[in-house]
């Protein structure tokens, strides 16, 4: 069996929480670098990988790695790697993305020009053609150059993993979906307590937590660009793990899963949306202000994604709108709360130092994951009498 080097990124601040599902998988970690974790596996693993991750934004085999500080070494180490093990004849190859950090190389428009060139260059004498039609299926290349060291990857997923396929309609600025389901697990939050978004927008945080209760594996219902390399990856092995992520998902559960928000309109698009996740009956979305926020019962958890200048427009609004969240949490007794935001205010305003505050980079905008941390609840009796 073929075994690879699997990069998975993810968001900066979040690679303890990609390690982990990727162990819960089954894989071996080989190595955890800023914003990505690198572990091995077989055929069966990309596809895995890419149904079964929550948190990742894509499942990369890496071809290979050297360095490079000269446009000569970048043609020269892409050229020698072995690119037939992968493209077909009549395959489609380009660079779709490089990233630069800390290297002498730079400019990310001549390292895919070059790199491609050199691609073309072996697969040339290996086809023994000079030119390629690339008229078959698409093999997208990203390379990540780290202190002059290049990483070359083929990237199997295509969109990114956080679109999972339900959010057809948007509010303004939603959370991504596998940013939106690592922040979950990184709470005590389990699919039988109770839940609650006063700031759901699209409902993404509501929606990923009904689909961990109910085990919905996040990428079931979209496809893959690794699906139509039948040369590599059989067809069967997609519809098998399909086929058992289907089996595993369990609707019969009892949630407490709440969305709130102060748009009607925001609502309706939320109901929509989990329904097209197949969760609409394990969330109960309801248009409802945050200052209105309250629960009868204890040991609950607010985690939301709240306004932070951009939805809510202007800067001199935030800090009463953080007083009110405040207000409200302080008369939910026992409960927790979590919260990301880029306003660095949040905790003078809402009153009350977090237990645990957590950088995290959301695209280029650094923001604070607030871990207000609520008393465990009591040990459930086990016996039936």
């Amino acid at each position: 069996m073929q075994r690879f080097d699997l990069v998975a990124p993810c968001h900066f601040g979040l690679e303890a929480v990609l390690k982990k599902e990727i162990i819960d998988l089954g894989y071996e970690i080989t190595e955890v670098a800023d914003g990505r974790v690198t572990f091995a596996g077989d055929p069966d693993a990309v596809v895995r990988a890419n149904i079964g991750l929550r948190t990742a934004e894509r499942v990369l085999i890496k071809v290979g790695s050297f360095r490079a500080v000269t446009f000569e070494e970048l043609f020269q180490g892409t050229k020698a790697l072995p690119w037939e093990e992968f493209i077909p004849k009549d395959g489609k190859f380009w660079v779709k993305k490089a990233s630069s950090v800390k290297s002498k190389l730079f400019s990310p428009s001549d390292i895919q020009s070059i790199m491609k060139k050199a691609m073309v260059d072996r697969l040339s004498d290996i086809y023994h053609i000079r030119r390629f039609e690339e008229t078959g299926e698409s093999f997208p290349v990203r390379v990540f150059l780290m202190k002059d060291e290049v990483t070359v990857c083929l990237d199997t997923t295509g969109d990114s993993l956080h679109k999972r396929g339900y959010r057809k309609l948007e509010a303004k600025a939603p959370i991504a979906e596998n940013l939106a389901a690592a922040l979950l697990m990184l709470t005590p939050w389990r699919g039988d307590r109770i839940l609650v978004d006063p700031f759901c927008g699209s409902g993404t945080f509501p929606i990923e937590a009904a689909m961990i209760a109910a085990n919905i594996a996040p990428g079931m219902d979209r496809h893959f660009t690794a699906e139509r390399w039948t040369h590599i990856i059989p067809s069967s092995n997609w519809s098998d793990v399909r086929e058992e992520a289907q089996e595993e998902i369990n609707l019969d559960i009892e949630t407490d899963i709440q969305g709130f928000d102060i748009d009607p309109d925001v609502i309706q698009i939320a109901r929509i949306n989990a329904q097209k996740a197949g969760v609409e009956n394990l969330i109960h979305f309801q248009t409802r202000p945050v200052s209105e926020l309250s629960h009868r019962k204890k040991y609950g958890f607010i985690v939301t994604n709240p306004p932070y200048g951009e939805r809510i427009g202007e800067q001199n609004e935030l800090p009463k709108l953080y007083e009110t969240i405040g207000e409200r949490y302080r008369t939910l007794d026992s409960w927790s709360m979590y919260l990301i935001t880029a306003y660095d205010q949040a905790e003078k305003y809402i009153g009350k130092k977090a237990d645990k505050n957590r950088k995290i980079y959301n695209g280029m905008i650094k923001t604070y994951f607030y871990q207000y941390m609520g008393p465990k609840p009591p040990r459930r009796n086990s016996n039936n009498d």
